[in-house]
């Protein structure tokens, strides 16, 4: 991926992240394997970009006093474990699985996304 390319791709994956919490490293992983990186790869490429940019919208959020630290420490013992045991998991998983799971997720959080906005204008 050229330079060029790269910026675009991250200028969108931190709206994304920073905007939703989420939906960059789709951006990303899809885009990384665009310019032919393999898909695990492109998976933990994805998730180094974004920590970086979590960690900046983290730092606007907390300067701007939108974040509450006591109801993130709940979820951050489970998200530790589960990141750990993902990434045990994903060493050893097939990658045409790894991507076809990849491409489940995207199409249900697109569908769950798309449900929420239908049932704001029907109901």
């Amino acid at each position: 991926m050229d330079k060029k390319a790269a910026a675009k791709t991250g200028f969108l994956s931190g709206i994304l992240n920073g905007l939703f919490g989420s939906g960059g490293g789709i951006i990303a992983v899809s885009l990384l394997k665009k310019s032919g990186i393999e898909q695990k790869e492109s998976q933990a490429t994805a998730l180094l970009l974004m920590f970086f940019l979590s960690a900046v919208s983290v730092g606007i959020y907390y300067f701007e006093g939108r974040l509450s630290f006591p109801d993130a420490a709940a979820y951050i013992p489970g998200g530790i474990l589960g990141g750990i045991s993902a990434a045990l998991v994903f060493r050893k998983m097939n990658p045409n699985l790894l991507r076809k799971i990849f491409g489940g997720f995207v199409t249900f959080s697109a569908a769950r996304m798309l449900w929420g906005i239908l049932e704001k204008w029907i109901f």
